[in-house]
């Protein structure tokens, strides 16, 4: 196992594309570290460069104690899993699983005893001598898991591993691979686009966006206290609403309607205060907005119900919220014409709000998120 520094990595293209801008974390040894990010923000450049499949424009990268910058891809000691299997369809499980052993001449007993190491872990023993094609997704993406699996390599690093299968496999497999990383102890990093996936299985996770870092962070803290707009509404789902506002005061003024807040959220935040009679930019997440009659908050909107989504643990409530929209510019968002300014809550299936209805919106303030209009970075 190995630590993995990242030191103002730089990556420009030949056509002076800058597709990294010095990019900067340390990855512990033995951690999960997940890069995720909307499409184009750079975070598949940053795994092939770790992997030296990209070469490195500028600025340093250490594997364990040693600079790796010009290192071939074979002696860095790390195993690729990627988004295609790369199975040999013509060789069995164990074949393929063995291949990268074959490869380094390791001798037959080792082999064999480090391809049934690999089986049992990844429950594989009973389709050792079936071929791929004859495999499920989840078993193929086994089949791959275990072929870096023999190497016992300093790290793994896996691109978008999951993206070929169904939702309901993803989660299993997601649950699967967080385990074995667990269990094996391997430093490991790990690319994604799918932001559930970053938070459900990272020990840390940096968000990039056009090659930039915005954050890195454990999920919790991404969650809690985002760096910034984008991260703030990347990193949740449904997303973060949010909106144009002014604290006027004690007071927030949103669209038509003003919510109070208590003393304590001055208290927790003072970085806030400097923006008492300005314009600032306020985050609500769904779930910290909640059907009046079934809340015991006291701080309410009156807002129009668009639609409502029963998904029988929870409700989706759709909301036209009275205030400017602001995009938080996620280049893979969807805004649909009509709905900038559109917010979602997440109510209780008790719930019995209706589109089309009025409904009195119990808000936390306590939890409310808010933002630089200008820089757009927290305020805390």
């Amino acid at each position: 196992m190995a630590s993995i520094s990242l030191h103002n990595l730089n990556k420009v293209y030949g056509d002076r594309f800058h597709a990294i801008h010095d990019l900067s974390f340390d990855i512990a040894d033995g951690e999960f570290m997940v890069l995720v990010g909307p499409s184009g923000c750079g975070k598949s450049t940053a795994l092939r460069m770790i992997a030296g499949l990209e070469s490195i424009t500028g600025g340093e990268l250490r594997i364990g104690e040693r600079i790796v910058n010009d290192v071939d891809p074979k002696d860095r000691d790390i195993a690729m899993v990627f988004q295609s299997y790369a199975l040999y369809p013509h060789k069995t499980v164990r074949e393929n699983i063995a291949f990268p052993l074959l490869m380094a001449k390791v001798d037959k007993a080792e082999t064999e005893r480090r391809v049934a190491e690999a089986a049992r872990i990844l429950q594989l023993e009973p389709h050792l001598d079936r071929k791929p094609g004859h495999l499920s997704g989840g078993q193929r993406q086994r089949v791959a898991m275990g072929r870096a699996i023999v190497r016992k390599p300093a790290a793994f690093l896996m691109d978008e591993p999951l993206s070929n299968l169904d939702a309901k496999l993803r989660v299993q497999m997601r649950a699967e691979i967080a385990a074995l990383q667990r269990e094996l102890k391997v430093t490991t990093v790990y690319v994604t686009h799918d932001q559930i996936e970053a938070m459900t299985m990272g020990d840390r996770v940096a968000v990039l966006k056009d090659g930039y870092l915005q954050q890195v962070d454990t999920p919790k803290n991404l969650y809690d206290r985002p760096a910034n707009v984008f991260v703030g509404a990347f990193i949740g789902s449904p997303s973060m609403n949010l909106y144009e506002a002014t604290l006027d005061g004690d007071s927030l003024t949103l669209g038509n309607q003003t919510l109070a807040l208590s003393e304590n959220l001055w208290k927790t935040r003072p970085s806030l205060r400097g923006s008492r009679n300005h314009p600032v930019i306020v985050g609500i997440r769904p779930e910290d907005m909640e059907d009046a009659s079934l809340s015991g908050l006291t701080t309410t909107l009156d807002i129009p119900v668009t639609l409502v989504e029963s998904l029988g643990a929870e409700v989706l409530v759709h909301l036209a919220v009275d205030a400017p929209f602001v995009d938080a510019g996620d280049p893979d968002a969807i805004v649909a014409e009509g709905s900038t300014n559109r917010a979602v809550g997440r109510f209780s299936p008790k719930s019995q709000v209706k589109t089309g209805d009025r409904a009195r919106v119990a808000i936390d303030t306590e939890q409310l998120h808010f933002f630089d209009p200008k820089t757009r970075e927290s305020l805390w």
